[in-house]
């Protein structure tokens, strides 16, 4: 007998895909955007949307369940830690003092991860809000080269960081949300 669940997928046209094309939300179809910015900010934008998908459909306690131990990853520990993330990318931005951790101290965004409604739906109401903030610091900066901050990044830097952040944890997210219920795909 094995407490492990089966491999599925929702996807009916490519059975290794999360959903059928058709109903994917990520326009994917198409020329895609013109220009560096815009590429990245698409890029962005669908992992971001990957993210939430991983998440969807599951309940308090799934989203709260721990990869392996010794880890503390979760699907909710992700979406806070992508909170504290954000917010730490407005500091890089600002000549001003670092604003302050949402959650606590380091690593509390994984700890504090606790199978709670109140939980989870405050985590995703941050994000949201977070996301929206770095957003809007970063459209006064629409010159990639330009030099922000205390330590002068390049905007670019900071763009190219913040997809890679998403997708790899979006890759995190693959692999527990296929713990968690056996949903496999793109």
């Amino acid at each position: 007998m094995n407490d492990q669940p089966a491999r599925w997928s929702q996807a009916t046209v490519y059975p290794d895909m999360w959903t059928d094309p058709a109903d994917d939300p990520r326009d994917s179809e198409g020329p895609g955007p013109d220009g560096e910015l815009a590429t990245l900010q698409d890029f962005l934008t669908s992992y971001r949307l990957t993210l939430r998908m991983k998440c969807e459909g599951l309940d308090a306690e799934q989203l709260a369940r721990r990869s392996v131990p010794p880890s503390t990853m979760s699907l909710l520990g992700l979406v806070r830690h992508l909170v504290e993330v954000e917010r730490d990318w407005r500091s890089w931005i600002s000549e001003g003092d670092p604003v302050p951790k949402l959650y606590g101290a380091r690593d509390a965004d994984f700890h504090g991860a606790a199978a709670e409604q109140a939980v989870v739906d405050a985590a995703f109401v941050d994000l949201e809000r977070e996301q929206a903030a770095t957003d809007a610091a970063l459209a006064e900066h629409p010159d990639l080269g330009k030099r922000v901050g205390k330590d002068r990044i390049a905007v670019r830097e900071l763009m190219v960081h913040r997809v890679e952040e998403y997708a790899r944890h979006c890759g995190h997210a693959d692999l527990l949300r296929e713990c968690i219920d056996g949903r496999v795909g793109q």
